[in-house]
């Protein structure tokens, strides 16, 4: 059994959330309590202080405002006794300052010197001037504490005669609200470990239920149902625990009926090699062989509990109760523009003996070959037969006028002897090509290879034809200059090259121009012949080397062509272990060219 991961355990995630909402709550009632705290705390030291700084300010202010004579003591003696005398322990240093001049007339400090000079505190200025009390909290830059910095107004018959500036040891509420925060957080550790403890008894009385439950549903995927669950209660859980285990016994009839099926419905597929599909009453997939899968290209899981219509794409053509009065064999095209692909379905209702439909069973017979090979023959005897139809016709009917009559006509009676004699001619070679072919697609055609100088080989071919050409049409040579030697059927090359050089120069304009090249390769060379012709189209580019392929039939046939020269070509460039293939624009002319296998060390032996 896989242990299941830390924090994805119900128990560990119950007592995780349990002690999560206990540590926020303790969180969020320190924070208010130590605030609300901290806020009391300071309020009653700032009280503390405004009480004994009033007291301070009535002494002082009496003694500022009272007369002497010249043997009473002097006003900083005065203040000096007063500020000692009002002198704590929380209290770091009592100023007072005559509001007239700004001058220091007495300090509780040690340092006497400053009395007499004037003060540069802004906040005594501005308590003075504004007539307000102003206090601060800030940091002693000698001993790193916080202190509070007040200064108060003295005033006397509403005016201000001066100033008192204290400076008290605040540190020690902070210190204690360290303290109240130490005790906080120890007790909050406590309750922690107190809450762990009790989050995980009842974690267990939650989870040992659930905990069963799974080890007897994967108790039941390996097929033991006999295995019980513990029912610890009448509570919810306690009544799951009874279903589940009411749920373990139909399960564990229905296993056994399930076995008695699939063992019939094993025994039946267990030698068949065709695909097979079976549905239940409501035309859903239950069952699939492998071969039906790989020929539906669908996998066993993606398709259960499919519709059969959908599964085999008849949904926009069948329904699952058309398939039920189905007897004939179903035809399912699943061709590509690039691949033929043709399956035959045949239907076989499953039904019990009271006559109810339990569903069906689908054959499938991969016929892709079977229809390929129909196709190619009744194409390939509509186009021998057009072809021999078309110059037997046209003899037919000038020998015909010949019998009746015409021989005796000097001047139409050779016509029609030339016309009939160059249509022999076409069949003669029509005949000739289809032989040829024939020969090539039996297993016993082999080549007699040589090795020979292409450049001058081709060079060879081209000069045929420039000394026999009838029409203005320009040859532009791309040949290198040093020696190519390939091994091939010399024989077989030049009448590749023939069909080759002939089409480009029947579909040559006047005038146009055809170029032939060679280019050199690291284990190939490339032979190309183009013209300026009228091009291929686009779509029909890939069928120029198909047998009886014409771009311009009408053409075609007036000159002489059977569409059977690039078809031939093909096979003699494939046999000589190369390829061929067509480049065009439509309108601007056309490049054939093929490759041929080349090894550079042969050329340096024969150099």
């Amino acid at each position: 059994m896989k242990r299941v991961g830390f924090f994805r355990s119900i128990h560990h995630k119950f007592v995780i959330i349990y002690v999560l909402l206990i540590l926020i709550a303790m969180q969020i009632i320190g924070v208010y309590f130590v605030r609300e705290l901290e806020d009391t705390l300071l309020q009653n030291f700032q009280h503390s202080l405004k009480e004994r700084v009033n007291l301070l300010t009535y002494d002082i202010e009496e003694e500022m405002v009272k007369e002497r004579g010249k043997d009473d003591p002097t006003l900083e003696e005065d203040i000096r006794k007063t500020l000692r005398d009002h002198n704590a322990s929380d209290i770091s240093e009592i100023r007072v300052i005559d509001a007239g001049s700004f001058r220091i007339i007495g300090t509780s400090a040690s340092n006497q010197g400053i009395v007499g000079q004037r003060t540069t505190e802004l906040k005594i200025k501005r308590s003075i001037v504004l007539e307000k009390e102003e206090g601060i909290i800030q940091v002693d830059t000698k001993t790193g504490k916080r202190v509070w910095v007040q200064s108060t107004p003295i005033l006397s018959n509403g005016e201000v005669v001066g100033a008192v500036h204290l400076v008290a040891k605040i540190e020690n509420v902070f210190a204690q609200m360290r303290d109240i925060n130490k005790i906080l957080a120890t007790g909050t550790a406590i309750a922690l470990i107190f809450t762990a403890i009790l989050g995980v008894l009842l974690a267990q009385t939650i989870t040992r239920p659930i905990v069963d439950m799974r080890k007897q549903a994967l108790a039941m995927t390996r097929g033991n149902f006999s295995r019980k669950v513990k029912v610890y209660g009448e509570d919810e859980i306690g009544q799951l625990a009874i279903t589940f285990n009411n749920l373990t016994k139909k399960l564990q009839e229905a296993q056994a009926t399930t076995e008695g099926e699939k063992r019939k419905l094993s025994s039946v597929l267990s030698y068949m090699t065709d695909g097979v599909l079976a549905t239940d009453r409501k035309g859903r997939v239950i069952l699939i062989n492998d071969p039906a899968a790989e020929m539906l290209n669908v996998s066993r899981e993606t398709v259960l509990s499919q519709p059969i219509v959908s599964v085999i794409g008849l949904e926009e053509e069948y329904t699952f109760e058309d398939l039920l009065q189905e007897q004939e064999s179903v035809i399912l095209d699943y061709s590509t523009k690039n691949k033929p692909y043709i399956l035959r379905a045949n239907f076989s209702v499953i039904q019990k003996e009271t006559g109810f439909v339990n569903g069906v069973i689908a054959v499938l017979h991969d016929i892709t070959e079977q229809e390929k090979i129909d196709m190619e023959r009744r194409e390939f005897v509509a186009n021998v037969s057009h072809e021999l139809r078309t110059p037997l016709t046209t003899m037919r009917s000038y020998l015909e006028a010949l019998a009746e009559g015409a021989w005796r006509d000097e001047e139409i009676a050779p016509n029609f002897l030339h016309t009939t004699q160059t249509e022999t001619e076409r069949m003669i070679r029509l005949v000739n090509d289809l032989l040829q072919l024939s020969k090539m697609d039996s297993r016993d055609y082999s080549l007699k290879k040589e090795w020979v100088n292409f450049p001058v080989f081709f060079n060879r071919i081209i000069d045929r034809f420039e000394l026999s050409k009838e029409q203005n049409v320009i040859f532009q040579r791309k040949l290198p200059e040093q020696t190519i030697f390939v091994e091939i059927d010399e024989d077989k090359l030049t009448q590749v090259l023939y069909n080759i050089i002939s089409n480009a120069m029947k579909y040559s304009p006047e005038g146009g121009q055809i170029t032939f090249s060679v280019e050199e390769q690291e284990e190939r060379i490339i032979v190309s012949v183009s013209d300026e012709g009228v091009g291929i189209p686009k779509d029909n580019l890939e069928k120029v080397f198909d047998r009886f392929y014409r771009v311009d039939k009408a053409r075609t046939r007036k000159l002489g062509g059977t569409g059977l020269g690039l078809a031939i070509a093909k096979e003699m460039v494939n046999a000589h272990g190369g390829q061929i293939w067509a480049e065009s624009v439509e309108g601007k002319g056309t490049v054939i060219s093929f490759s041929l296998p080349y090894v550079r060390s042969e050329e340096d032996d024969w150099s």
